[in-house]
């Protein structure tokens, strides 16, 4: 998807400006062509030798370079894809405010190419308000950012700002050359966890946080498909996608069977409860009652409609979260539930499953079976499309 592809790579200062050296790496091995650019602040952490020895041209760093007397205005035309890794709170706002202060703004400014910033800073400035708002603004011109990720920061604390994985974002240039692989798709997600109410303070549910969900949504519609999230979780939503929001079972079944025809493909992402209270009470239970015994009963499994009534190019794709057996009990549930392809992970595995930022999962189809290794949800979740893509272009 890359190759012969012309990559403006913009590195600005700060210290995960070292992790570019491997994205360079990385676009170049995939038959890119790599035009590196660096900010002064950027050379304090990286040396300029090294980043033009390893991209496909040396770096550039000013606007008055004597051999072209408009470099901005050559790189912004000629660029298929401008990628920011990192990019600074200074670069971003910059950027938005629309400021031309150094070559990498102004070849941002003088470009109608895709443009994928990947932000990289400390917790408290990636969450100010301010840096937050220029997101958003940017967001809203059609940028792509590429979140950063959660993790041991240049302070020896923890928390999000630190850059995304290199996978990542070599993945993010390679979607935004290919945005409408899935433009004629209309796409159901769930995500999230359901809740079962106890009474109206206590509720049975689990451990998913919808990282995966909203990843599969932000993945679909940055490559041109119509997208609807139906969700249990209060997380900001990607551009671009329709939220509805459920909380029970029984509410995200209503929610996906009213529409369900409408779509070409559901994922079924959400972590559906298993079992749910048979009497909720209406009021609060208290702990004088002495309660032993809670009376439950399972949800019912809704997933298995979905794949008995999906019409013959519809695809369906269901997820198994496993601690034993992974494949044989994901088989198991993609046979039984009549689906086309099965997302499987085992929970106990470090960095998979619930709540982290990455997961590895094995994707299981009729015709086969492909592992997805360690990456970022966001990597998994074009994987999982590139898989749903396949499983349609049999169906034609």
């Amino acid at each position: 998807m890359i190759s012969g592809k012309k990559v403006v790579l913009g590195i600005t200062g700060g210290i995960a400006a070292y992790k570019s050296v491997e994205v360079v790496r990385r676009l170049v091995e995939g038959g890119a062509h790599v035009a590196p650019i660096m900010t002064s602040g950027a050379k304090r952490f990286i040396g300029e030798v090294t980043l033009s020895a390893l991209a496909s041209e040396p770096v550039k760093s000013s606007l008055w370079d004597e051999d072209d007397p408009i470099p901005h205005t050559t790189l912004g035309q000629e660029a298929d894809v401008i990628l920011v890794a990192p990019a600074t709170a200074r670069l971003i706002g910059t950027y938005a405010a629309g400021i031309s202060n150094d070559l990498l703004t102004a070849t941002l400014l003088a470009s109608r190419a895709p443009v994928i910033l990947c932000p990289a800073m400390h917790t408290e400035m990636w969450e100010h308000p301010a840096v937050q708002e220029n997101i958003r603004t940017l967001q809203n011109r059609g940028v792509t950012i590429v979140a950063p990720e959660d993790g041991k920061l240049a302070g020896g604390d923890e928390g999000k700002g630190r850059l995304a994985s290199p996978s990542a974002i070599v993945s993010a240039v390679e979607q935004a050359l290919t945005l409408d692989d899935l433009a004629e798709f209309k796409i159901l997600i769930t995500a999230g966890g359901t809740r079962e109410q106890i009474d109206p303070v206590r509720f049975i549910t689990n451990k998913s946080t919808g990282k995966q969900g909203y990843a599969l949504a932000e993945a679909a519609v940055a490559r041109g498909a119509t997208v609807t999230l139906v969700t249990t979780v209060d997380r900001e939503a990607p551009i671009g996608v329709e939220i509805q929001h459920a909380e029970s079972a029984s509410d995200l079944r209503s929610a996906v069977m009213s529409c369900a025809d409408n779509y070409d493909v559901i994922i079924m992402a959400a972590a559906v409860a298993d079992f749910q209270p048979s009497l909720p009470a209406d009021r609060k239970l208290k702990k004088s009652q002495q309660i032993t015994n809670l009376e439950i009963e399972p949800t019912h499994d809704f997933l298995i409609d979905l794949g008995k009534g999906k019409s013959s190019n519809q695809i369906i794709v269901g997820f198994a979260a496993e601690t034993e057996e992974l494949e044989k009990n994901a088989k198991e549930k993609l046979e039984r539930k009549n689906l086309d392809l099965i997302v499987a992970n085992d929970v106990t595995a470090p960095g998979t499953g619930f709540a982290y930022d990455t997961n590895e999962v094995l994707l299981i189809t009729g015709q086969g079976k492909t592992n997805v290794p360690l990456a970022s949800k966001r990597v998994v979740a074009d994987k999982i499309l590139d898989a749903v893509l396949g499983l349609r272009e049999s169906k034609v």
